[in-house]
């Protein structure tokens, strides 16, 4: 359609500098050739002396017949949980619209062979085999995480209803290679223990909460460990020592998704660095 209509143009332009006397055939194949010639001009002219600036672009090409993992997670989701009133621990609509968005990736990007998701993370691998975009990581990542962060915003009215979406959410990504399929099943093990892990704590410290009337501070406090650990203590009365029972509190290693850039973790954590002080 819009060759027709430049076509068209082109021929009332030849008519008014004395091509009106040629045929119609004659006519169209002489602005073919006037097409042609335009087309060329047009790709040498993108040879100029500014090209040289490709130079800087960084060669992304994953590596060959390695399975290629592109995970993305929600961008300080912690907040946008909160502010969208989810319910804890676990917010089925919040599930079934992050699955939602990895079916469309996974319906728009053929080369997905499995996803799995957990949270505010969902990981994709990709065929082993697979040349997608030249098997460039950019590519990867970039196609990933904007088709499913476009589908996470479509979709949020299908299961968060009269819940305004009060700002868009952002999502981030990265690109990681497997060569061999069992290190593809360890990746894919790991995403799914730490999911059990973090599920198993979440449920217990928020039924603590609701359920127990707990603070947060005083459910967190109340999933501490005690440890009772035999230990040998040389006393003037045995001198040669002897076994004794002592109880120490044992904290539990938690996820945190926080910054730690700036001042405020570490200054409520300050016993991390305290030996280098």
């Amino acid at each position: 359609m819009l060759y027709k209509t430049y076509l068209n143009r082109l021929s009332k332009a030849a008519l008014t500098v004395g091509f009106s006397t040629c045929s119609r055939a004659t006519n169209e194949a002489f602005l073919c050739e006037m097409l042609h010639v335009h087309a060329q001009s047009h790709k040498t002219m993108a040879k100029t002396k500014f090209e040289y600036v490709r130079q800087f672009e960084a060669d992304d090409t994953c590596l060959q017949n390695c399975w290629v993992v592109v995970r993305l997670d929600g961008r300080n989701f912690h907040k946008f949980a909160n502010l969208h009133d989810f319910r804890k621990p676990n917010d089925e609509r919040a599930l079934r619209l992050m699955t939602r968005s990895a079916l469309t990736v996974m319906e728009e990007l053929n080369d997905i062979v499995i996803a799995y998701g957990q949270s505010d993370e969902y990981s994709f691998v990709f065929k082993k085999k697979s040349n997608w975009f030249k098997r460039r990581a950019s590519k990867f990542m970039s196609h990933v995480v904007s088709q499913f962060s476009s589908s996470f915003v479509f979709y949020w009215k299908d299961y968060f209803k009269d819940q305004a979406l009060l700002f868009p959410p952002g999502f981030d990504g990265r690109v990681i290679l497997y060569p061999s399929n069992q290190n593809l099943r360890d990746y894919l093990s790991w995403r799914q223990a730490d999911c059990h892990i973090n599920n198993l704590y979440n449920t217990t410290f928020w039924a603590l909460v609701q359920q127990g009337g707990l603070t947060n501070s005083e459910a967190e406090e109340k999933l501490k460990v005690d440890e009772s650990v035999d230990k040998k203590v040389i006393t003037p009365d045995a001198p040669e020592g002897k076994n004794v029972v002592v109880k120490r509190i044992r904290k539990k290693v938690l996820p945190f998704h926080v910054d730690i850039i700036g001042d405020k973790f570490w200054e409520e954590h300050s016993e991390i660095l305290a030996d280098d002080s």
